[in-house]
């Protein structure tokens, strides 16, 4: 094998991994709502979630050939690599792409290692950016586009990161406090066992959102990648290898489950009932379908917490949990920063040390991070067995000044 192949093998071996990350990490955005007010048992979910997520890869490959295209300027309007990263054989971009994605992998890690939901697309997204700068400079970034539309790091991560949680916020808390409205009176046992329903039926529609968009970016990092080395020409499709492979590692991630995210949206937030948990992911979808229809780039994380909390706050006399909520919004003001940290210095360590032997330095340190990161997981354990019980890590502080509540006969 060539150098260019073996760090080409490094480059899809680690998307892959990647994928797999995103997949058990935003498992929560989709079903943590439904697992908390047991509308469907832990492993039950899961499952669900994993085969729509599979389904879902396949529907799209739209935007998977210039997927990076939004935040670094590594593309051509084609998608194809831009010519003077080829010069080497592609060796400095198909580093830049391995050194973003570990990046993105140990943040994806460290914050499910906290429970903490932050976005698995910003995490990929800044450490492109942080490798990026490392390799070819502060040019090298898609600041803000041309101007002609949101694009760039401010439009496609800034903006959203900011806009859409309050926006799904808005929208569950509305859709909550309606739904408590128009069902006062009726016997809890029919609201909830028909809510519960609800819930299934929106989750599921945001598991297969999930596949669709999320599944695309490892296929197009990953043809890029083959198309930097040579080992693929066509900008208009994607191998079917790749499809294949992709869809698989992000469906076997949600499967597996990122249960201490999910016990954190599902449980440490505030707690849920069946109404809720409809309106909650009602809310989630609806404004996931709308921004992807109307062009706009959005986290599906965010969205699904905003609506967490917005199901709260609409919520007659429920509460939410400030301090949780909060450490999650610190999360995700770090999460580009500190993933593109990483990536720039194993841009950085990989340039040094150079070659081959570099990128697998690189490689060599990202498995050795995340599995100490697996092993201090296994010191407090979270899986499906203990998912659901009753959260005593924070206090609660009130969402909305208490009111009766609305009769259960």
């Amino acid at each position: 094998m060539t150098e260019t192949s073996v760090i080409l093998a490094l480059v899809v071996i680690t998307a892959l991994a990647f994928d797999f990350t995103n997949g058990f990490h935003d498992t929560a955005n989709a079903m943590a709502t439904s697992i908390a007010t047991k509308a469907l048992r832990p492993k039950t979910a899961v499952a669900l979630s994993g085969v729509l997520n599979l389904v879902g890869a396949f529907l799209s490959v739209e935007v998977a050939l210039t997927v990076t295209n939004a935040v670094v300027k590594i593309q051509d309007k084609s998608g194809a690599p831009k010519a003077e990263l080829l010069a080497d054989g592609g060796s400095t971009l198909l580093l830049i792409i391995l050194a973003g994605l570990v990046g993105g992998i140990v943040w994806n890690l460290a914050t499910w290692l906290f429970g903490l939901p932050s976005s698995s697309s910003h995490a990929l997204f800044g450490g492109l950016v942080g490798a990026t700068l490392a390799g070819l400079g502060v040019a090298g970034v898609n600041w803000n586009g041309d101007g002609s539309k949101l694009d760039g790091v401010v439009g496609k991560v800034l903006l959203p990161a900011v806009i859409s949680p309050v926006i799904a916020g808005v929208v569950a808390a509305a859709g909550t406090w309606i739904i408590f409205k128009i069902t006062t009176g009726v016997a809890a046992r029919f609201t909830e066992q028909g809510f519960r329903w609800g819930q299934i039926g929106s989750a599921s529609l945001v598991s297969l959102a999930h596949g669709t968009n999320d599944a695309q970016k490892t296929m197009g990092v990953i043809t890029l990648a083959l198309i930097a080395s040579g080992h693929w020409s066509d900008l208009e499709n994607i191998p079917l290898w790749v499809k294949v492979s992709a869809a698989l590692a992000i469906a076997l991630g949600t499967y597996l489950g990122g249960w201490r995210i999910i016990r954190t949206l599902g449980k440490g937030i505030t707690d849920i009932s069946p109404p809720q948990g409809t309106a909650a992911q009602s809310g989630a979808a609806a404004v996931i379908l709308a921004s992807s229809h109307l062009g706009f780039a959005l986290s599906t994380t965010h969205v699904a917490t905003g609506s967490v909390i917005g199901s709260g706050l609409g919520r007659p006399g429920a509460t939410v949990r400030w301090a949780v909520a909060g450490r999650m919004i610190l999360a995700w003001l770090i999460t580009l920063p500190a993933a593109g940290l990483v990536g720039a210095v194993m841009y950085w360590i990989g340039d040094t040390v150079g070659g081959m032997a570099g990128a697998l330095v690189v490689f060599t340190l990202l498995a050795l991070a995340s599995g100490g990161m697996y092993l201090r997981s296994r010191s407090a354990r979270v899986d499906h067995e203990n998912v659901n019980d009753d959260w005593d890590g924070e206090t609660s502080t009130p969402a909305v000044t208490p009111v009766p509540a609305v009769a259960a006969n």
